[in-house]
C-alpha cells in the first residue's frame, strides 16, 4: 500500500524557516511535489521534483527548496524567509514520470499545517 505521510508543519513568525518532510512508503516515485491550500483558495503547486530536476512557483522561488533523500525515500521542502501569505495546509503528492514531465498527481498525503504570523 502506497502512503505519503507529511510532517514538520507548525507556527512561525515571518522571516523564519520550517522544513517539511514527506515519507513515502510502498513505492518509489520519480515525480514528487508539494502543494498548498489556503482557506477559501484552490490547491496550488509549490514545488516539484522530477528525478533531479526541480521547478518552483514564482511566489516561492529563491525561498523554498525541494529535495529528496533516496535512502530514506523522503522528500523535503525547506522553507526560508517565510511570509504570512505562505500560511496554508501543505500537501505532498506523487506521480509517475512521463517522457517529458510528470503524470497525474494521484497519490496524496494528509497534509501538514503551516502558519506564519506577522
Amino acid at each position: 500500500q502506497v502512503r505519503l505521510v507529511e510532517s514538520g508543519g507548525g507556527s512561525v513568525k515571518a522571516g523564519g524557516s520550517l522544513r517539511l518532510s514527506c515519507k513515502v512508503s510502498g513505492y518509489y516515485y520519480s515525480c514528487m511535489a508539494w502543494f498548498r491550500q489556503a482557506p477559501g483558495k484552490e490547491r496550488d503547486e509549490v514545488a516539484r521534483l522530477r528525478s533531479i530536476s526541480t521547478r518552483y512557483a514564482d511566489s516561492v522561488a529563491g525561498r523554498f527548496t525541494i529535495s529528496k533523500d533516496n535512502d530514506k525515500n523522503t522528500v523535503y521542502l525547506q522553507m526560508n524567509s517565510l511570509k504570512p501569505e505562505d500560511t496554508a495546509m501543505y500537501y505532498c503528492a506523487a506521480a509517475l514520470r512521463t517522457e517529458d514531465d510528470c503524470g497525474d498527481w494521484s497519490i496524496w498525503g494528509q497534509g501538514t499545517q503551516v502558519t506564519v504570523s506577522s
